[in-house]
């Protein structure tokens, strides 16, 4: 009997590496040409190109197999389901992140600098941090970031149930300033979302509310809408690590 889709899923997270071999053949026949065998890898490569080319509405099972020129019963005879992508696919991404050994001294410093990078990949495939808010993850690649953040916590001093519950915070605020990113970029290209605005238009609007019902949101316009690059990412970040010790 074929073991369930958890146990799959179970045992390829705790492989170390994909394991495959060929076949040999007799040496005297040519072999035919073969398609190149599917693979998780491939797998997750066609998604992350879907996301990065359509956004992460598209990624479906359907839209794989496009990128792959293959059937939805090869897809799902190497993974489980769409939960299982997004693990895959989150698990990639965090593979790829540079961690840095723990450092009392530099602690804050080295959280921007991996909240940074996750920040940047987010940004690099729209929409694609939903994947993350939907996953409880057992990708191995996953937790050594979860890891490697929560050793540099307790490295600075912050309490272990601060430190754990401090994580989670910060992957939140991450994975919803990436998405408000993602969502306004599809609205700016969207031609039926036309009255989304600029924020000189913004700030005309709000110094035109009435004066006695907006006195605070008229005086301070500029200052509700300013903010270039990830200037309130950065703030944001810093104003929660105040708060841990």
């Amino acid at each position: 009997m074929a073991p369930d889709p958890k146990a799959r899923r179970a045992a390829r997270h705790l492989q170390a590496s994909d394991q495959t071999g060929d076949r040999k053949g007799d040496a005297s026949v040519r072999p035919a040409p073969r398609r190149e065998p599917l693979t998780v890898d491939r797998i997750v490569d066609a998604a992350l190109r879907v996301v990065a080319t359509q956004g992460y509405d598209a990624l479906t099972i359907r839209a794989i197999t496009g990128e792959l020129g293959t059937s939805p019963s090869s897809v799902y005879a190497h993974v489980v389901n769409k939960a299982d992508i997004d693990d895959l696919i989150i698990g990639r991404l965090s593979s790829e992140l540079v961690l840095p050994e723990p450092d009392a001294e530099r602690w804050r410093e080295q959280l921007l600098h991996v909240y940074g990078q996750i920040r940047d990949q987010y940004l690099r495939y729209p929409g694609i941090s939903r994947a993350a808010l939907a996953t409880v993850s057992t990708n191995l690649e996953t937790l050594r970031v979860g890891e490697a953040i929560l050793a540099i916590l307790l490295a600075g001093g912050v309490e272990p149930q601060t430190a754990a519950w401090a994580r989670d915070s910060l992957s939140l605020y991450v994975a919803a300033y990436t998405m408000e990113i993602a969502l306004v970029r599809a609205r700016q290209t969207d031609h039926d979302q036309e009255w989304v605005v600029d924020r000189d238009e913004l700030m005309g609007r709000l110094r035109a509310l009435p004066q006695d019902q907006f006195p605070q949101t008229r005086a301070h316009a500029a200052e509700l809408t300013s903010g270039s690059g990830h200037q309130r990412f950065d703030f944001t970040l810093n104003l929660m690590l105040d708060g841990l010790t």
